[in-house]
């Protein structure tokens, strides 16, 4: 059944067409990605499938009775709590309950006829509460609250003062609950982290409802839509599939386009031609039979329909990023690295090395300590314990997530001229290949789009030629195309990269190794974010195998009962319940022997040297962990002496 259709939509504003003749339709229970770069009206078409605007022509037709979720604007809760705020949409269910809790305390004092008709009401209303799900009501907040990282403490506060990222993961969850029959997402990953990210693919995939969402997070497209509808110069086209083979279909349909447009324009040059001759022959022979062939071609030239010319390769910012000679092999080290606020640790013995020419993804929850740690690189902040050192020769360039642009009227082009120390002329040469084209320079910086401050950021690193990239989130506000040319540039690069990312397509393509920072452990992972991934389940994997055995097994043990002690040669007539007490000193040198080995062994696991050597790395990690389980049994051992 059509859900929502559009059908020869138009939209206007100003003189400026935005929409034109946008046609497509969406069906009950589709996941659909509604693409388009920067510009291209995504924001436009939302607002009128929303119904907060109307076409200026065509239709936008809604399935008579379906309601509708949108997430593109915050909504103003005033001072309300987020519990109250998650409740909302189930306010009419929750009335039911309070209008029992009112029938029981009538009850508590009516008689006769008065109490039968108050336990008849009662029983209508417990019947109404319990068939419209209400005693599952909890059990459903506490699920997508947790699921999109809305920390239980965080629902006695009020909305009001939550920063705009959890204002946003509020109102998300406040969307989901209210199982709208079409929801309209925009950028729903915006400030989720990668757990965050994975719980919503996973509800949107089973969800009943019809979902639209725009996004330029590539791995969520991946895993959750199944048809995309992509504007380009205010015009709709229809792909019924994912997002990925909508880019191989894509790249297939402009090439087919091309030779369709390429054989048209034959056709058209040899009736063009064949027009010109026949009036020619029709001057010279006074002929009108030749001025009426010419007359017939030219209305069949004018009636055909002409193929469009197809841009096989949109403006994309130019990033060639160049290094100003080369560091050492050890560009960035780790060593112990201790930091905390408080009785709150975010790194704790810390252990890392990068070399030259590689590329790291540092990443973790938020609040995990990625941008402190970032700081500590830059020199802004110190470790409390621990050694954490550049390399020689080492030139920082860094791209941080949440910086401002200036507020006051500085231009774009008076910023980059002094940001970049050039003259006006090659200043708009540069620009302009991060599309900053005409008029566009003369931008006031304080009112670029997120989208254009990340572009002018980037032009103004790119001048820098740093051999080390510290990139702090550099995907967000670009769009896919623009992405894509970062990516690639990084790819050529001749220096160093860390960069603290959630885009899990980024961190696929660019990661060699991933650096996870979780409850102040700092592991490293070959490969990108599904190599991290796969480690992961492995981990999780162990512990819950580790939890279902007895964590010394394989170890000396207190006997079962009913089963025969163990002796050992010589021992047959040594009396059972007798406890043998070690000397002390020689536990405390094997505890000490056996730190000694796991702190090597620790070494071993974290140099990038024996990355690939799993077989070795294996049994490195089997040793280090039966000493610190014996390091454990020695010390209860020790503790009883």
């Amino acid at each position: 059944m059509l859900m929502i259709g559009c059908h020869q939509v138009k939209k206007y504003y100003g003189a400026q067409e935005v929409l034109s003749e946008v046609s497509f339709d969406v069906y009950d229970g589709e996941k659909v990605g509604l693409l388009g770069g920067n510009g291209a009206g995504k924001s436009t078409l939302f607002r009128l499938l929303s119904g907060l605007e109307t076409p200026d022509e065509g239709t936008v037709s809604l399935r008579r009775g379906a309601t509708v979720g949108v997430l593109d604007q915050i909504p103003d809760y005033g001072q309300r709590s987020v519990g109250d705020v998650l409740l909302d949409v189930f306010a009419q269910v929750l009335a039911l309950q309070e209008r029992q809790r009112e029938l029981e305390t009538g009850m508590g004092s009516a008689e006769g006829a008065a109490l039968d008709r108050l336990l008849r009401e009662y029983g209508e209303a417990q019947e109404a509460f319990e068939r419209a799900g209400g005693y599952e009501i909890p059990a459903k907040v506490d699920a997508v609250a947790s699921g999109l990282g809305i920390p239980a403490e965080q629902r006695a506060r009020p909305f009001a003062e939550l920063s705009g990222g959890e204002k946003t993961k509020v109102s998300l969850a406040a969307l989901l609950l209210g199982e709208a029959d079409l929801l309209l997402l925009d950028e729903p990953t915006n400030h989720l982290d990668m757990e965050a990210a994975a719980w919503l693919e996973g509800f949107i995939r089973e969800s009943p409802a019809t979902i639209i969402v725009v996004s330029h997070d590539r791995y969520f497209l991946t895993q959750t839509v199944g048809k995309v509808v992509e504007l380009e110069d205010g015009e709709a086209t229809v792909y019924p599939f994912g997002y990925t083979q909508y880019r191989e279909e894509k790249e297939a349909r402009l090439l087919r386009q091309f030779e369709e447009y390429k054989e048209q324009q034959k056709v058209i040059k040899q009736m063009k031609e064949a027009i010109k001759r026949l009036i020619e022959w029709g001057k010279q022979g006074d002929n009108p039979k030749f001025f009426r062939k010419a007359a017939s071609l030219q209305k069949a030239l004018d009636r055909m329909e002409k193929v469009k010319r197809p841009v096989l390769e949109r403006a994309a910012i130019g990033l060639a990023l160049e290094t100003d000679g080369r560091t050492g092999e050890d560009v960035l080290t780790l060593e112990g690295v201790h930091k905390a606020y408080g009785s709150r640790i975010l790194l704790r013995e810390a252990r890392g090395l990068l070399r030259y020419g590689e590329r790291a993804v540092l990443i973790g929850g938020n609040g995990a300590g990625k941008t402190t740690l970032m700081r500590m690189v830059l020199g802004q902040e110190k470790p409390d314990d621990g050694d954490l050192r550049l390399g020689s020769r080492v030139r920082v360039g860094y791209l941080a997530q949440e910086e401002a642009p200036p507020e006051n009227r500085t231009s774009v082009l008076d910023y980059y001229k002094e940001q970049a120390a050039m003259e006006e002329g090659e200043s708009r040469s540069r620009l302009a290949q991060f599309l900053f084209y005409g008029k566009d320079v003369f931008k006031p910086v304080a009112g670029l789009s997120g989208g254009e401050w990340s572009r002018l950021r980037l032009a103004v690193l790119m001048r820098q030629k740093p051999n080390l990239l510290l990139l702090d989130e550099p995907t967000n506000h670009l769009d896919i195309a623009s992405r894509e040319a970062l990516e690639e540039a990084l790819e050529e690069y001749d220096g160093t990269i860390l960069a603290v990312s959630h885009d899990r397509f980024f961190i696929n393509r660019i990661a060699q190794r991933v650096w996870a920072l979780e409850g102040g452990e700092l592991r490293a992972t070959l490969g990108g974010y599904e190599e991290y991934r796969e480690e992961r389940k492995k981990a999780e994997k162990l512990a819950e195998a580790k939890k279902a055995k007895d964590p010394f097994s394989g170890k000396e043990q207190a006997p079962k009962t009913g089963s025969k002690p163990k002796t050992r040669s010589g021992d047959s007539k040594m009396p059972q319940n007798r406890v043998i007490r070690r000397d002390p000193a020689k536990l405390e040198q094997e505890i000490s022997e056996l730190e000694a080995r796991a702190a090597e062994l620790g070494e071993a696991l974290a140099d990038p040297v024996h990355a690939l050597d799993a077989r070795q790395l294996s049994e490195w990690l089997a040793e280090k962990e039966e000493a610190e389980a014996r390091i454990d049994v020695l010390m209860e051992e020790w503790a009883r002496c």
